[in-house]
Order: structure tokens, then C-alpha cells, then sequence
């Protein structure tokens, strides 16, 4: 698996990206603990759930389905907020489900593990992308917190937080861009 720190800052990426708006900064965080949250699967080894079960890491929780859940059940809390805060519930969902789905899509991206049951509960074949250069990280803290977790942030920096700030950068050159010509 990717870091949570690598999920949440892709999930928050695309927040920005999608809400742009500084009011709805609370959707940008909320797209953050989404991309992270497929990984509460990990209790599991805890509880003794095999890794490749339908209910083990990278199973059901890294599922479009499960994506699809996590942004209904979002949707339908974020309009629980005032209406001058709130975005369109369609642009809210597809954040959710961008956000919570981006978590499998990174982990298939990764260098180990059993793959990702994109399909989960219907076809639970695991897939890992061809090209995979993300360092997987461990899945305790005790771990992560030595040098296979600086080499793991060290990937992620590379795969996952520049992608990340170069996607930021070009949607406010972007912005500045448009706002230059609007004025001349």
C-alpha cells in the first residue's frame, strides 16, 4: 500500500482541483480521509482475516463499489451544510468517489502486496498496474517510522506529491492566466 500521508494528500489534491473554492476547504479534507479510508481493512490482520479474503487488505474496502458507497454516503452528509457552503451534491459525489477510488488506484501502483480487487465483491481477481513505482509501505507504524518508511516517503514524494503540486501549480497559472486576459 501507499502511505496514508500519500492517500490523503492525493485525495486532498483532488479537492482543490475539483471545489477550488477556499469555502470549501472542509470537502478538500473530507476528500483526504476518503482516499485514506479503504486501508481501515488493515484491522483485519489484527482480528485474523487473511490477507486475500473477500473482507482483507486490498479486498472489498479498495472497491469501485465501496468507492461508490463512500461517495453516496458523503453526498448525502454533505448536505447536512449550509447551502451557501455546500457544492453541487453531483461534483460532491464525483469527488468522493475520485477521492476513495484513487486509494486502490495508487496501491496497484505499489511494489508489493497481493494486488487490489478493483471488482470486489463480484470478481475478486486482484490487479496491480504494469508499471509500479511506488514504494508499498508497511503496514505497522513501528515499521514505517525507520528507513524503509524514509524510502517509501522518498517514492511517494516523487510519484505521488509532485504529480500532486504540479496538478496545484497549473490550476492556479491557470487561473491567474485567465483572470490577465479577462482584465486586458
Amino acid at each position: 500500500m501507499a502511505s496514508a500521508f500519500a492517500h490523503a494528500a492525493l485525495g486532498a489534491t483532488l479537492g482543490k482541483l475539483l471545489l477550488p473554492h477556499r469555502r470549501h476547504w472542509p470537502y478538500w479534507v473530507a476528500a483526504g480521509i476518503c482516499a485514506a479510508l479503504p486501508d481501515v481493512d488493515s484491522i483485519g490482520y489484527r482480528l485474523g482475516v487473511p490477507y486475500d479474503s473477500l473482507w482483507g487488505h486490498r479486498g472489498l474496502t479498495h472497491s469501485l463499489l465501496a468507492a461508490a458507497v463512500v461517495a453516496a454516503l458523503g453526498t448525502l452528509l454533505g448536505q447536512l451544510a449550509r447551502p451557501a457552503q455546500r457544492p453541487a451534491a453531483g461534483r460532491l459525489a464525483l469527488l468522493l468517489f475520485l477521492a476513495t477510488a484513487s486509494h486502490g488506484f495508487l496501491d496497484a501502483l505499489t511494489t508489493g502486496g497481493l494486488g487490489v480487487a478493483f471488482f470486489s465483491p463480484w470478481h475478486t481477481e486482484r490487479y496491480f498496474f504494469p508499471f509500479r513505482p511506488i514504494k508499498v509501505s508497511p503496514l505497522s507504524i513501528r515499521a514505517f517510522l525507520g528507513a524503509k518508511g524514509l524510502r517509501v516517503l522518498a517514492s511517494e514524494a516523487i510519484w505521488v506529491g509532485l504529480p500532486c503540486l504540479l496538478l496545484l501549480w497549473s490550476q492556479r497559472w491557470r487561473r491567474t492566466a485567465s483572470t490577465s486576459s479577462a482584465e486586458n
